[in-house]
């Protein structure tokens, strides 16, 4: 059984997640079950699957679970482009937000290769 919080991707997405959740704080009320609903779970479910991943004594079910938080965080990308195109967030958030984003997907694509 792996520690999840061991683990630095889980620790750079539970970053994230608290970050999606300060800049969500910013966006129109109309937004509460819409945009702000959706990228508040798919940035929840990031670190929630590597974390149920690490349960499984088995590398495959682990795999498995890295799989999901991946499509997970590329929601996360395209949310985040349709929340700066909607000007709910600025530039610079939107940029710094999408660097996190995109080296999560390529920690937990590096990390599956490892363990299968």
């Amino acid at each position: 059984m792996r520690n999840f919080k061991e683990l630095k991707v889980w620790e750079k997405s539970h970053k994230l997640c608290l970050s999606i959740y300060d800049v969500t704080n910013g966006f129109p009320n109309e937004e509460k079950f819409g945009v702000i609903s959706q990228i508040r779970r798919a940035s929840s479910s990031v670190p929630t699957n590597i974390s149920e991943g690490c349960g499984y004594d088995s590398s495959k079910e682990f795999a498995r679970y890295l799989r999901i938080a991946s499509g997970s965080i590329s929601e996360v990308e395209y949310l985040l482009i349709l929340s700066k195109d909607l000007n709910y967030i600025n530039e610079k958030q939107a940029s710094d937000l999408l660097n996190q984003a995109i080296q999560i997907r390529k920690m937990l694509f590096n990390l599956v290769k490892a363990i299968v």
